[in-house]
């Protein structure tokens, strides 16, 4: 059973050779993935099928390097892991291009006329190929057993995150998605300087929040990619805590997001210390 995450903890000279196995695993899988993409971009000619192909590399190179955060967590503690899903987050931002890796996306671009039904399934169908798959890459990596950490990784059988019951697992999820997607929408519209690093960090916050309820995944394919068929839940609890649950909340977002309080306060002149925020604004 996988130990769980435990806060704090300093990396001595015994724990830091593993830690930079794991590091050079996510740099690795992180190079691949950006090379794949490149390779796509030049060669497939047609827009949505180059799309399709961004879609499962960035659901490979989320769930391949997050298989390797739980090494990372479960060894050096939760702020360790907190700093590199952060850098991670912001590396995703700036490489994806249109990519999300997020089913949900597709969701809310039906709701608000930007897609359509046939194209949303498509995409999840691309996302969901690369989450599941690169698992096998990540089992032979594994397998070499490089670092303690990894020993016996290849084979052991994982455990579900869920500590809590399943409808309050399914709020966990869904209200930490629906404030992921809120302050998205929110710094994708006001356009602060650091708005990467702003929505990276309020992401691995909600996410550090709510991992000793639910695990903090916040997508329906990093979950089904990591923790599907895990003991500890069966399929249609997992379905609604990170499905549902996590679909519910981003739905929810698109229509709070177009409350008159919320727009009032997103639109409205925001300032710190007399020095705008605010990257179309001069200081």
């Amino acid at each position: 059973m996988e130990q769980r995450i435990r806060f704090g903890g300093l990396v001595n000279r015994d724990t830091f050779a593993p830690l930079v196995v794991s590091t050079l695993f996510i740099l690795l899988t992180s190079i691949l993935a950006h090379c794949a993409r490149r390779l796509v971009q030049n060669i497939v000619k047609d827009p949505f099928v180059r799309l399709l192909f961004e879609e499962a590399i960035a659901a490979a190179e989320l769930c391949g390097c997050c298989f390797e955060l739980i090494v990372v967590a479960d060894n050096f503690g939760v702020a360790t892991y907190a700093v590199y899903l952060f850098a991670l987050t912001i590396w995703w931002s700036l490489n994806w291009g249109d990519a999300t890796a997020c089913p949900y996306t597709h969701i809310e671009d039906v709701i608000e006329g930007r897609g359509d039904v046939r194209k949303a399934i498509l995409k999840t169908w691309a996302e969901l190929g690369g989450g599941m798959l690169v698992f096998k890459y990540v089992q032979m990596y594994w397998a070499l057993e490089i670092s303690d950490t990894h020993k016996d990784k290849a084979v052991e059988d994982c455990s579900a995150d869920l500590q809590v019951p399943v409808l309050y697992g399914a709020l966990v999820e869904g209200i930490a998605t629906c404030l992921c997607r809120l302050a998205s929408r929110a710094l994708g519209d006001l356009n602060p300087r650091f708005a990467t690093a702003i929505d990276a960090f309020i992401g691995t916050s909600l996410v550090v929040a709510a991992f000793d309820y639910s695990g903090g995944y916040f997508n329906p394919v990093l979950a089904t990619s990591l923790k599907a068929g895990c003991h500890g839940h069966s399929l249609s609890e997992f379905a609604t805590v990170y499905w549902a649950g996590a679909c519910a909340g981003s739905i929810v977002s698109v229509y709070l997001y177009k409350l008159p309080i919320i727009q009032e306060y997103v639109r409205g002149t925001t300032e710190v210390n007399g020095d705008s925020i605010w990257a179309g604004k001069e200081d």
